[in-house]
């Protein structure tokens, strides 16, 4: 991830929710990225990996360079790609607002979840411009934390969602940050810019997103800021623990999940910076 305070912090338990995140949207949010074979392909800010993964499977011709700015996270990314068997893959530890690569040295920018955490979004996507090669496209993905909604819903579960969303803006981030790709996007000069909602939708009929997206993926993610949001003072800790089990509430079988994921893909109109 980037060099600006990861709001989710480098645990275990958070690259396992990433990769439940990766596999469990993987058809939503992938289903339509493939690249050609022979295409230079940077991958900004990789994480631990795991859309890393799903990007290799999908495009196994073209060459892909992923870098982020946490050794550590590049290290547990390098290792799943070489078990998964992936031999298109090369990674190197980068910051997004200085990348080490020439002018117009990728074909395609591929960017998940990133943009959320940085204190300057138009600064990176002006760097990534820069590297990406004329007529090129850049590909973004990125949720929107006040889309979310459940059923059945509360003012405690409603509370620890706007506590995750105040502790990353506090931290320098945007959790609402999917609505604003298109201006983003055009703000930093690209164009041809098109962004698509693809929107998660959960009840009991779909065990797979239950367990997948609404437990191990969103209440996960409010879970993780629990000890920030408590240090920030942002809600008392038994109303942040009512709030917790009001969205596992949402989880049984009468209750529904819903949630938006942004996706927009863009060219390089000119090399102009």
């Amino acid at each position: 991830m980037p060099g600006d305070e990861y709001v989710h912090g480098y645990t275990p338990r958070e690259a396992s929710r990433l990769l439940d995140q990766a596999n469990t949207l993987a058809d939503l949010l992938h289903g339509d990225t493939r690249y050609p074979g022979g295409s230079r392909v940077l991958e900004a800010g990789c994480g631990v990996g795991s859309q890393t993964a799903i990007l290799a499977r999908h495009s196994p011709e073209a060459q892909i360079t992923s870098v982020d700015i946490s050794p550590a996270s590049i290290e547990s990314a390098r290792a799943r790609l070489e078990r998964q068997g992936a031999t298109n893959v090369s990674f190197s530890v980068q910051d997004l607002y200085a990348l080490r690569f020439d002018d117009n040295s990728f074909d395609h920018v591929f960017v998940c979840f990133v943009l959320e955490h940085l204190r300057e979004p138009a600064g990176v996507l002006q760097e990534l411009k820069r590297v990406l090669r004329p007529g090129g496209s850049i590909t973004v993905i990125e949720g929107d934390h006040g889309s979310f909604y459940c059923h059945p819903e509360t003012p405690e579960s409603r509370r620890v969602v706007q506590s995750f969303v105040e502790t990353q803006a506090r931290l320098g981030g945007n959790a609402l940050i999917g609505r604003a790709l298109y201006p983003l996007l055009r703000g930093a000069g690209f164009g041809a810019v098109r962004v698509s909602p693809r929107i998660v939708y959960v009840d009991d009929s779909r065990p797979e997103l239950v367990e997948g997206f609404s437990k191990q993926t969103f209440i996960a993610m409010m879970e993780g800021g629990k000890e920030r949001a408590l240090a920030l003072e942002l809600l008392p800790e038994a109303e942040w623990e009512k709030g917790i089990r009001d969205l596992y509430r949402a989880t049984e079988a009468d209750g529904t999940f819903c949630y938006t994921f942004f996706k927009a893909i863009a060219e390089k109109v000119s090399d102009r910076p």
